[in-house]
């Protein structure tokens, strides 16, 4: 990652970024602090919560994942629950995966169709961290802003 060039070495700053925006490799952000920056990330690359991205300089700008409209279902019962990951992926949508869970943004369409297969979506505000996909390589350590 690049940022614009007239940081110093002492920038210590927090971007927080939805997921649409943490998928865009060249883009303008405003830090928590207010200030203006340019991330150049190379293509494909996924900024995730938690990420660490360090400028030229030595400055360091940190990823907070925005809070975002999400639905998710729960269940105990394993088989549903790939179910309902099978025919969210048929639909190529991002779906963030846990321990009896499934999360994806909210969409009324696929809440009906996980209502279908007997699941009940709550709507909430959180963080989304979907899975990056079986050809996807994930990597900042020597990322630069």
């Amino acid at each position: 990652m690049q940022k614009d060039r007239t940081a110093g070495s002492d920038l210590d700053e927090t971007v927080v970024l939805s997921f649409q925006r943490r998928q865009k490799t060249r883009q303008r952000v405003q830090t928590q602090g207010g200030q203006e920056i340019t991330i150049n990330l190379p293509r494909g690359t996924l900024m995730r919560g938690g990420d660490s991205l360090v400028s030229e300089r030595g400055g360091i700008v940190h990823i907070v994942a925005a809070c975002e409209r999400v639905s998710t279902v729960a269940s105990d019962d394993a088989d549903l629950l790939t179910k309902a990951a099978y025919h969210l992926g048929n639909r190529h949508v991002s779906v963030q995966i846990g321990l009896g869970w499934l999360r994806y943004l909210q969409d009324h369409v696929l809440d009906s169709m996980l209502r279908e297969l007997g699941l009940e979506p709550q709507r909430h505000s959180a963080s989304f961290e979907p899975e990056s996909g079986a050809y996807s390589f994930h990597s900042h350590s020597n990322a630069s802003v």
